[in-house]
């Protein structure tokens, strides 16, 4: 059993899986900062530092002020503002997200085309090595 453990625990995908783990741990962090540190700011200036956590409906039918004080007072509410709030988040995340990744994947170089390794035999159109004199398909002598 321990020798099946190994097998499976050093299996390169698992490894591969393992960093992608930590290396997006660490990437998580980063993106939280950039929208909690520097988009979020930006924006409240836009929408004049609007706060979405403080708007709620009491279902007890009492009015509160604030939603601390309906929680104080055991109030079941619906937080739709922090609901709001969590969708705003995930939009401006997801929109970061895709903004990296795509400056990510232009400085990536573009893969060179291998040169290719076969051609097509001019009676079978089958594909045959690129030095073939003779097709293997039909047998028909191939001129250079």
């Amino acid at each position: 059993m321990l020798k099946e453990f190994k097998k499976f625990a050093l299996r390169g995908n698992m490894i591969d899986l393992a960093v992608g783990i930590i290396i997006g741990g660490a990437f998580n962090s980063i993106v939280n900062s950039l929208v909690n540190d520097i988009v979020m700011p930006l924006l409240g200036l836009f929408t004049k530092k609007i706060n979405f956590s403080n708007l709620f409906v009491s279902l007890d039918g009492v009015h509160y002020d604030t939603l601390m004080a309906a929680e104080e007072a055991d109030a079941a509410v619906i937080k739709y503002g922090l609901f709001l709030s969590n969708i705003l988040n995930f939009i401006i995340m997801a929109f970061v997200v895709f903004l990296i990744v795509k400056w990510i994947n232009k400085l990536k170089r573009p893969d060179t085309p291998a040169a290719p390794a076969t051609k097509k035999c001019p009676y079978c159109y089958s594909d045959i090595h690129l030095d073939a004199t003779k097709c293997s398909h039909c047998t028909s002598d191939i001129k250079q």
